[in-house]
C-alpha cells in the first residue's frame, strides 16, 4: 500500500509567523535589515525541509535557523576569532516567549528617526507582511519607488538600538493606516489591524486608542456587504445589513462608550460615532443625519483651517449638510473645496450624490462621470461610471 501523501504547506500559517520571528530577533539586539533578510533565508529553507520534516515548535525553528543565517554572515563579513566560530557553528536553542511581539515591531516601525511614509511602508512589509508590489499598488506608485522607501528605511535603522519607539499617536495613525489597506479588499490585514489594536488598548489608557478600535470594528462589520457577488462596490445606502455584523457592531458600541468616557475625544473617537450611527440604523431613510452633523462639526473643530488641513472632513460633512440642511447647501460646502480638491475623483463624486439627492440627474451624471476619470482604483472606476450610466438614465 503506498505512504499517504505528505500534507500540504500552511503556507497562511507560516506567513503569520514572519512578524513574531522578526520581533524577537530585533528585541533580542539583532540590526533589523539583516534580521529580515536573514528571516527570509530561513522561510525558503523551511519551505523546502518542513513538508517532509515539520519541527515541532516553528517560531523556534525560523528563528535558530535565521539566527544561523545571521551568525554566518557576521562570521563572513568580519572574520570572527575561531573560538568565536566555534561557539556559533551550529543554532543554539532560542527561547521564544509565550506573547506575542507584534505590537513591540509595529512601534519600532514607528520609530521616531523615519518619515510618515517610511513608517507606514516599513510596517505593512514587516507586521502586514504585504509584498513591495502590493504596498506600492496600495499608495499607486511604482514599485521600485517604493522598494527605495524600504530600503531607505531599513538603512535609517541599521546599527540603531530600537529602544525609542515611535510615540502613540504615530503609531495610531500607522495602525489606522494598515486597517485603511486592509479594508480596501486584504481583509486578512484589516483583522490583524483590529488584533493589534486590541493589543494597544490593553497597553495604554489613552482614549484615542480604543476611539481607534472601536472606529475599525464598526466599519469592519460592514464588509460584506460592501461588494455583490460580482465584485461590484455596493454604497452604505444599498447595502444588504442583514450582512451586516451585529456582535462587532455591539463590541465596537461597547468600546466607543468606554472611549467617550473619558471626556477626552479625539479624532478616532469622533469618527467611531459617526461610524455608529450609520450601524445604528435599520435602514438608509432612518440614518439620524442631524446628529451625524453635529459629530463632523466637532470633528472639522479640531483643526484651526480644516479645509486645508482636513479637507476629507469636510468633504464627508458636506454629505451631511446636504441630507439636513439640503442638496444646495451641501454644494456650497463643496465649493469651499474646490481649489484643494477639485482635481480628486472623490470631490466630484460627492458633488454627484448631491445633484443626485437634489433631483438633478444630468449634473449629477456629468460628475460621476467626472470623478470615473479621475479614479486610479478599477472597481471604483467602475462603480462611478455605472453611477453616472443611472444618473441619465433617470427613475427606473
Amino acid at each position: 500500500m503506498p505512504d499517504d501523501p505528505t500534507p500540504p504547506l500552511d503556507e497562511g500559517a507560516l506567513r503569520a509567523l514572519v512578524p513574531r520571528v522578526l520581533a524577537t530577533l530585533v528585541r533580542r539586539g539583532e540590526d533589523f535589515d539583516a534580521a529580515e533578510d536573514a528571516l527570509q533565508e530561513a522561510l525558503l529553507d523551511a519551505l523546502r525541509a518542513w513538508p517532509d520534516n515539520p519541527p515541532r515548535d516553528p517560531r523556534a525553528w525560523l528563528a535558530a535557523v535565521a539566527t544561523r543565517r545571521l551568525v554566518d554572515a557576521r562570521r563572513s563579513e568580519a572574520a570572527r576569532l575561531r573560538r568565536e566560530e566555534a561557539t556559533y557553528a551550529e543554532p543554539r536553542p532560542v527561547a521564544t516567549e509565550a506573547g506575542d511581539d507584534t505590537l513591540f515591531l509595529l512601534f519600532c516601525c514607528c520609530h521616531p528617526d523615519l518619515a510618515p511614509a517610511s513608517q507606514v511602508a516599513l510596517t505593512l512589509r514587516a507586521v502586514g507582511g504585504l509584498t513591495t508590489r502590493e504596498i506600492a499598488d496600495a499608495f499607486y506608485v511604482p514599485e521600485a519607488t517604493m522598494a527605495q522607501r524600504i530600503s531607505r528605511a531599513k538603512r535609517t535603522l541599521r546599527g540603531r538600538t530600537l529602544d525609542q519607539p515611535g510615540d502613540l499617536a504615530v503609531v495610531l495613525r500607522v495602525l489606522y493606516l494598515v486597517y485603511t489597506a486592509g479594508h480596501a479588499g486584504r481583509v486578512d490585514l484589516a483583522a490583524e489591524a483590529i488584533r493589534l489594536a486590541r493589543q494597544l488598548t490593553l497597553a495604554t489608557e489613552e482614549p484615542e486608542a480604543r476611539g481607534l478600535l472601536a472606529l475599525m470594528l464598526l466599519n469592519h462589520a460592514r464588509h460584506r456587504a460592501r461588494f455583490d457577488a460580482a465584485g461590484r462596490i455596493v454604497t452604505l445606502d444599498r447595502q444588504d445589513r442583514a450582512l451586516w455584523d451585529t456582535r462587532e457592531i455591539a463590541e465596537g458600541v461597547r468600546v466607543l462608550q468606554s472611549a467617550l468616557a473619558g471626556d477626552r475625544r479625539g479624532r478616532y473617537q469622533v469618527e467611531a460615532a459617526i461610524a455608529a450611527l450609520h450601524d445604528d440604523a435599520a435602514s438608509a431613510g432612518e440614518t439620524d443625519w442631524p446628529q451625524i452633523l453635529e459629530w463632523y462639526d466637532d470633528l472639522v473643530a479640531l483643526t484651526d483651517d480644516p479645509v486645508r488641513e482636513d479637507p476629507a472632513a469636510v468633504l464627508a460633512r458636506a454629505v451631511a449638510v446636504g441630507h439636513v440642511l439640503g442638496p444646495a447647501a451641501g454644494l456650497r460646502e463643496t465649493d469651499r473645496l474646490r481649489e484643494v480638491l477639485g482635481d480628486r475623483h472623490r470631490w466630484h463624486a460627492v458633488r454627484g450624490h448631491l445633484h443626485e439627492l437634489a433631483g438633478d440627474r444630468p449634473a449629477a451624471a456629468e460628475a460621476y462621470a467626472r470623478a470615473a476619470r479621475l479614479a486610479t482604483d478599477i472597481a471604483e472606476r467602475d462603480h462611478l461610471v455605472r453611477q453616472a450610466a443611472r444618473a441619465r438614465a433617470g427613475p427606473a
